[in-house]
Parts: structure tokens; C-alpha cells; sequence
């Protein structure tokens, strides 16, 4: 594309404040795409094959729908949408040619793509694990990261939670590598267990000399 080349595309957004249209060439050059798109509802599940594995996420081509006409797949899942738990490598997730049903989030005109989960098919499993701890309750853990704030504790597969610096020692401490490294275990109190923002907050502080 060149300045004063001319295109027909369609408006998507107009900001009244900044002056600015949103315009979109695949609502005029894929039409069928859109429109398939534009009657999608977010909760929709959708059944297709991871069609490529990118570094921000992956494409999934769909069993219904149009082709896109410059990206692998009309389906697309972020990172954070791959999976309940830290994604380290993409790979360790899924696979090219691995058939998934995702849930339909929302359509990204920019792209002129679906935007998908593959997480909110699964299970959570912190809600799980909240339902099986309660606030006092000691648990065994690896310290996994030291941030400067505090660190974070693996207490279950796949849960972390933080305990911030004021909550590792009685005495206060400058930085978490004072008292503390990764890998380490530690015995810690659950403090608070926030469901919906899924965060657990822990304390090495409170723990009881029983406990330890």
C-alpha cells in the first residue's frame, strides 16, 4: 500500500474527540468473513485445528467459517488465554495440527479475526483449590521467584501465592534474597484468597512456632 493509493474499506469506529475513522479493508475485501464474524457471540464455542504457533500466540483455523485472507487461521488465542497456569513455551500447550474447542471472546476488527480461549473451557484450578483452603490455614511451599516486593510461593501444582516482604520475617528486612532464595521451602499462612482477581496472599511472618 502507497500514499494516495485509493481503497474502499468500511468505518468500524469514528473518535469524535481525536478526529479519527477506524477503517477496515477486510470488511470490503472479505466480506463473507465478516459477516461471519459481525453474528459471532461472545460464550460461542468453536472447534478448529492450531493452524500456527507465534511467539504472541497461536492461530487456530476453524472447522466452520471462511479462510482469512492473510493469516493462518480466523481463529486466535493470546498467551494468557492458552492456559489457567504460566506459559513458559507455547509449545508445552499445543501443538501445530492439535484439535482444540475454544470459547469465542470477542471480534477483533482491527485483524478481522475471532479472538479465542482455550482456558475457559478448563477448569480453573484455583477455584478449585480456593474451595479447599480457608484464611489461617498453614501450608507447605517453593519459594519459585523473588521480586522485589516479596516472593511467590508455590503451595499446589499450578497455584502460587505472594507473600509480600513486611509478611517473611518478624524483623524487617530491605530485599527477599536477605532472608530468602529459589527453591527454598517454606511454611506460610493463607492471609486471603481472592477469587475473582484469582490471588492468594500468604504470610511466613504469622506462621506459628509450631508450625515451622
Amino acid at each position: 500500500m502507497k500514499v494516495g493509493q485509493r481503497i474502499t474499506a468500511e468505518v468500524i469506529t469514528i473518535d469524535l474527540d481525536e478526529g479519527h475513522a477506524r477503517l477496515s479493508m477486510t470488511a470490503t475485501e472479505s466480506p463473507e468473513l465478516w459477516t461471519f464474524l459481525k453474528s459471532r457471540r461472545p460464550g460461542e464455542i468453536f472447534s478448529g485445528t492450531i493452524a500456527a504457533i507465534e511467539r504472541f500466540g497461536v492461530f487456530v483455523a476453524l472447522d466452520d467459517g471462511p479462510d482469512h485472507p492473510i493469516f493462518p487461521g480466523v481463529g486466535f488465542i493470546t498467551v494468557p488465554e492458552l492456559s489457567w497456569q504460566h506459559v513458559e513455551a507455547l509449545s508445552d500447550v499445543v501443538q501445530v495440527g492439535q484439535r482444540v474447542s475454544c470459547e469465542f471472546l470477542q471480534f477483533d476488527t482491527w485483524n478481522g479475526e475471532a479472538r479465542l480461549s482455550l482456558r475457559a473451557t478448563q477448569p480453573d484450578p484455583f477455584q478449585a483449590f480456593a474451595d479447599s483452603v480457608a484464611v489461617g490455614q498453614t501450608l507447605q511451599g517453593r519459594v519459585t521467584k523473588l521480586v522485589p516486593f516479596g516472593v511467590f510461593v508455590q503451595v499446589a501444582d499450578g497455584i502460587e501465592g505472594l507473600v509480600h516482604l513486611q509478611e517473611l520475617t518478624s524483623t524487617p528486612v530491605a530485599a527477599p534474597q536477605e532472608v530468602v532464595e529459589a527453591g527454598d521451602e517454606m511454611t506460610v499462612v493463607v492471609t486471603d484468597v481472592d477469587r475473582a482477581r484469582r490471588r492468594l496472599a500468604l504470610s511466613r511472618r504469622q506462621v506459628s512456632p509450631d508450625s515451622r
